[in-house]
């Protein structure tokens, strides 16, 4: 039988690619989205047996829901790419509003709990028992850029979160990685290529790299034994400033 995997954000960026790779790995690939026709753009370039799932998961009867589905009709769950994520324009924290705030932190967070939450309750459940969770957790997940204290934070608690479900995890081979991405290329980082704002205040062109690599990455490690674990992990363009001082 198939691996059967989950991959959240699945419609366009990073969740597309690493949805594609894993469909020519032969898994049954969920695609987890908001947006229904970015889900079958995505499900159009994978290969073999794939399935759409319009969902936002911030919201919690609706995920719950979602993973009973999944059980009724597979009976297991091997991977969780739980990658669904947003961001909002630069600003600093006085600058944003609550809501911003919160519409952040429900997709990022909240969202990344809740799927990961369900995943962890059936991989513990299921014969054979345990699966992997990868969470994408950003270079933001060490280092802030400027006017970014939402996305920030969240990605910081993905660190923790992380650790937490590998610890968790361990009496129910249930495995759990972070990968942090910077730079990948996607229509989130194309303003990289304008400029961004730096840590000295000035706006500077910031390489960019082929997401590709991102879902070789995943691949290699969803293809390793639950007994193996890359806990960290970060793939970046090698010359980004992420590494330098402001």
């Amino acid at each position: 039988m198939s691996k059967i995997a989950i991959v959240t954000g699945a419609g366009t960026g990073v969740g597309q690619v690493v949805a594609k790779k894993l469909s020519e790995d032969e898994m049954k690939v969920i695609l987890v989205g908001r947006r229904l026709e970015k889900l079958e753009e995505t499900k159009a370039i994978c290969n073999g047996d794939v399935e759409v799932f319009s969902l936002d998961v911030s919201k919690p009867d609706d995920v719950e829901k979602f993973y009973k589905n999944i059980e009724s009709k597979y009976g297991r769950l091997d991977v969780l790419f739980n990658n669904a994520g947003v961001g909002i324009p630069a600003k600093t924290m006085d600058q944003i509003s609550f809501d911003e705030w919160k519409y952040v932190v429900d997709i990022n967070l909240n969202g990344m709990f809740l799927c990961a939450k369900y995943a962890f309750d059936l991989m513990k459940r299921q014969n054979p028992q345990g699966g992997r969770i990868i969470n994408n957790g950003s270079v933001s997940s060490m280092t802030p850029r400027p006017g970014s204290i939402a996305y920030t934070s969240t990605k910081h608690a993905i660190t923790g979160m992380t650790k937490t479900i590998s610890l968790d995890g361990r009496p129910f081979k249930i495995v759990c990685s972070q990968i942090d991405i910077g730079n990948a290329e996607t229509p989130m980082t194309q303003r990289m290529k304008e400029g961004v704002p730096q840590a000295t205040g000035k706006t500077a062109i910031e390489p960019v790299f082929d997401a590709n690599y991102i879902a070789d990455a995943i691949s290699s490690i969803c293809k390793m034994p639950l007994n193996t674990n890359v806990l960290n992990m970060t793939i970046m363009a090698n010359e980004m400033p992420f590494v330098g001082r402001g």
